[in-house]
């Protein structure tokens, strides 16, 4: 699968403050082979593959930062990441979830709606 449009779409997921809703941290987070599981409270059921988990990281380091005109400063230009995978996860407060990458990745939090955003970009991309 080519990554570089999936992490090119996934970083415009802005969201408004006063747009968020609740979403509750998910009841189970589990490893199925190369994939990350998570069941949601409301028995939605996203899986990730690990490598394009690590492609969307939604951090600085992967995905640069924005200045005030709008330009992208920073940032790997490797999109792609094979044979990364997933060694450990920490829930952050009560609206994210910090993966630990094989390849040394930790800083991203992926928050819970940016989460559910991805896995419906995914299944869009899979389904085009």
């Amino acid at each position: 699968m080519d990554t570089t449009k999936l992490v090119e779409n996934t970083f415009h997921i802005y969201i408004p403050v006063f747009m968020i809703q609740k979403i509750h941290s998910p009841k189970n987070i589990q490893i199925i082979g190369n994939e990350i599981a998570l069941l949601w409270h409301d028995d939605r059921e996203d899986y990730f593959n690990m490598e394009i988990l690590r492609a969307c990281s939604p951090s600085a380091e992967n995905m640069g930062e924005v200045d005030i005109l709008g330009n992208i400063h920073g940032g790997q230009v490797n999109k792609e990441f094979p044979g990364v995978t997933v060694l450990d996860w920490e829930i952050v407060g009560s609206y994210a979830i910090r993966f630990v990458f094989s390849d040394g990745h930790k800083t991203g939090l992926y928050s819970y709606k940016f989460l559910q955003k991805l896995s419906d970009a995914v299944s869009e991309n899979n389904n085009s």
